[in-house]
């Protein structure tokens, strides 16, 4: 449960219950130091705004509340007619950072590495005509990729995507997925406990995210600044815009986006995925097992649950790599966005007990004669990807199961490492398959 107020509860400078003004100096004796760097980056910003409103978790999620970030601040930004600027609100996340240094959410492990995560997110949305007050629905959108970093231990880069399909303030908007960038105004901070760079979440349409999958989302976000409607250069979301950068102009697509493709490939190479593989030069262990494959049988439908798992990012494992070195497959269980889900039949075909107890170094690498491949729609959406974009570039893509360690990579003969080769052309370690 979460409530709107000015201040939020954070007793910054000017807040409700703080000090005044001329007390500055003993802030930081006050409240966490952490949230004080960060608050002196917000009001830097927007000095005459020292009493934002703010959604604040009522329970903490270090008290055991469901939302990981204790406040998020909303500003009212003027924007910049010289460099065509609108007026929009810019929302700032606190909590993703260690606020508190004690251990309580964050491990404390130095001031020289990243506060907690590293990062806060922001998000820009531009402000409609007549309205008072700052929408309230970014806070959730907030709290909703940040119970992601918090449940799967994978933090956010400029350039990542997020596959949202549904739009983002749940109207009939055509922007239904996001882009993170760094923040065109808020500088990195130092505080007490690390430090702390903001990354601006940036609303997109479907269209716009399969081109920053097939390319790379770096170009997109480039494309966007140079598209006033689409963004302009401080990267606005309007969830009223109704065309893409490609309908607004369609050179963008010839031009720059195939283009890229041809000329650079994808940066992406790997993805979390609903996937699986069956080994078919082993006979079935009994009738329900997978591998005994009938034909005309009804493919089971995803689930609502099953879908929400599709709201991923890359894994941190599976980050932008853009040498032909095949990136090594991180054996621990991840979890994904939902973590309450229902366990299911274990994916990889190592036995329970084996793949507990023998680590994935010591397990032999198999040659298999014929293998049989599952994805769900997305995934399967993204092989023209993985071959136009990656192969035919000389490197590899890796789907990643959400669900547990099972692992596909296709590989090209170029990529190092590998050891699927042309003679043989499946080859598995563990629940790991090259093809």
């Amino acid at each position: 449960m979460e409530g709107v107020r000015p201040g939020g509860g954070v007793p910054a400078a000017g807040g409700p219950g703080s000090a005044p003004a001329s007390a500055a100096g003993s802030f930081p004796s006050l409240f966490p130091p952490g949230l004080h760097g960060i608050y002196g980056e917000c009001r830097r910003l927007y000095p005459e705004q020292p009493n934002p409103l703010q959604v604040t978790a009522i329970l903490k999620y270090w008290l055991g509340g469901p939302d990981p970030l204790d406040y998020v601040s909303m500003y009212r930004n003027l924007g910049n007619p010289t460099l065509n600027v609108p007026e929009h609100w810019h929302y700032v996340s606190f909590g993703l950072s260690d606020l508190y240094g004690d251990n309580r959410v964050h491990e404390f492990t130095g001031t020289d590495g990243p506060s907690g995560f590293g990062f806060e997110l922001t998000f820009r949305l531009k402000r409609e005509t007549g309205e008072s007050a700052p929408p309230t629905w970014p806070a959730e959108l907030m709290q909703g990729l940040a119970r992601y970093v918090f449940q799967s231990e994978n933090t956010f880069c400029s350039g990542d995507h997020v596959s949202w399909h549904s739009p983002l303030d749940n109207s009939e908007s055509r922007i239904q997925h996001m882009l993170l960038t760094e923040d065109p105004q808020m500088q990195p901070v130092q505080t007490p406990f690390g430090v702390v760079t903001f990354l601006q979440i940036v609303g997109v349409c479907t269209e716009e995210l399969h081109a920053a999958q097939q390319w790379n989302g770096q170009g997109i976000l480039e494309l966007l600044r140079t598209v006033p409607v689409a963004g302009g250069p401080w990267l606005i979301t309007d969830m009223r815009r109704g065309e893409t950068i490609f309908e607004i102009d369609p050179h963008l697509q010839q031009e720059r986006v195939d283009k890229g493709i041809e000329t650079d490939g994808s940066n992406l190479s790997g993805v979390s995925a609903k996937c699986a593989w069956d080994d078919l030069s082993r006979p079935p262990e009994d009738d329900e097992d997978s591998r005994s494959i009938c034909i005309g049988t009804q493919p089971r439908r995803l689930s609502g649950k099953d879908t929400e798992q599709i709201r991923e990012t890359l894994r941190r494992g599976l980050e932008i790599n853009s040498k032909p070195v095949l990136p090594p497959i991180n054996a621990q269980r991840q979890n994904g966005l939902n973590h309450d889900r229902a366990p299911s039949r274990k994916d990889s075909l190592e036995s329970e007990s084996s793949a507990a107890i023998i680590p994935h170094e010591l397990i032999r690498t198999r040659q298999l004669e014929s293998v049989h491949l599952k994805f769900n729609q997305e995934s399967g959406a993204l092989i023209p990807l993985c071959l136009r974009g990656r192969l035919l570039h000389g490197r590899h893509f890796t789907y990643k199961s959400i669900t547990g360690d099972t692992a596909i990579t296709f590989v090209s003969t170029g990529v190092e490492g590998a050891f699927a080769t042309e003679e043989h052309p499946y080859a598995a370690h563990g629940p790991w398959l090259q093809v």
